[in-house]
């Protein structure tokens, strides 16, 4: 999956939106205003970091060496996922989904039920 596969399924999301908020090179994908992923731009490798449930994120670490702790975030909650080929198209699918659930399972209940009526 290369960078416009990421944005394309990402933005194919109920509630999904993106932005430049630290700068022109970090793309941030909201669901509802709350961060579900953020990839750089300029890296030489494509990466994403990626929500997570604690437990599910030491389970990933474990199975697959390109699921690694988030760089530059809580390592607890987010992992940072190489998308360089060696995962599969479904399971970066599957890991952006999870991501995608994380956040919306933080939503204010007001925005999670505008979202489901979106």
């Amino acid at each position: 999956m290369d960078i416009d596969q990421f944005r394309e399924y990402c933005l194919a999301k109920k509630g999904v939106t993106e932005d430049f908020p630290f700068d022109e090179m970090t793309l941030c994908v909201r669901v509802m205003a709350k961060i579900f992923a953020i990839t750089g731009l300029d890296a030489e490798r494509f990466t994403v970091n990626l929500k997570c449930d604690p437990d599910y994120a030491l389970e990933l670490r474990e199975q697959y060496p390109e699921v690694q702790p988030g760089w530059h975030m809580n390592k607890k909650h987010w992992n940072t996922v190489e998308f360089d080929g060696a995962l599969s198209g479904h399971t970066l699918r599957h890991l952006i989904d999870h991501s995608y659930e994380q956040a919306v399972k933080t939503l204010k209940k007001a925005d999670r039920e505008a979202l489901e009526k979106s």
